[in-house]
């Protein structure tokens, strides 16, 4: 089921925003300007329509679809191998493919993809592949290549989803995305911890209603 919406979609190309922003700014009236400090904080969902990650043979580490243009894996990979036959030999950042903007970022032996509608702001995107890079970097201490991102591969998923939920925007601030992803990994090992201290609390009761 589609996920609710506050008030009707902007126009398409109207730009996108954060979730957040959504909920604080009013919707624009019909005719208005889009002056007045709007822009890019302008509401819309479903910004984005994938963001993957490949080795440098086009290979899938990570990959996260959010609609149904491409709904069945063997469809998904061959989007992939086509995107990265087309984009890995060469030096620009942006593509057109397919009826999509890609925007995509080489690291040592790793590309990273945002895919959008043709009609979206590849400002928006950019956005949020610099903030995937640098949330990446930071959580694999600047060695954002395959290795370790295989080694943390749960740790880069918590990242992109704190970035992107259901194609929705959320956050395109890294510090904001590693400090969520910190909290959320403390909760964790708290849990764990809380589930470890049960259980030893269990053992020991056992240990003594045997012992009486």
């Amino acid at each position: 089921a589609a996920a609710p919406e506050a008030w009707p979609r902007p126009h398409p190309g109207e730009g996108a925003a954060a979730a957040q922003a959504g909920a604080r700014r009013p919707p624009l009236e019909p005719g208005s300007p889009r002056g007045c400090g709007y822009g890019l904080q302008e509401p819309s969902l479903y910004t984005i329509k994938a963001v993957f990650i490949l080795d440098n043979d086009g290979r899938r580490l990570l990959a996260k679809y959010y609609d149904d243009t491409f709904p069945s894996m063997k469809e998904q990979m061959v989007f992939e191998k086509n995107v990265f036959n087309k984009t890995s030999r060469t030096e620009s950042e942006i593509a057109f493919f397919g009826g999509m903007t890609i925007v995509y970022k080489n690291s040592i032996d790793l590309f990273l993809y945002v895919v959008g509608s043709s009609y979206e702001n590849e400002l928006m995107l950019m956005s949020v592949l610099t903030c995937l890079f640098e949330s990446l970097n930071h959580m694999l201490r600047k060695n954002v290549e395959k290795r370790w991102l295989l080694e943390n591969m749960d740790g880069a998923f918590l990242v992109l989803d704190e970035i992107v939920d259901g194609g929705v925007i959320l956050e395109s601030d890294p510090q904001q995305v590693i400090q969520k992803v910190n909290f959320r990994a403390d909760d964790g090992s708290l849990t764990e911890q809380s589930v470890a201290q049960v259980l030893q609390s269990a053992k020991e009761q056992i240990k003594w209603s045997l012992l009486k």
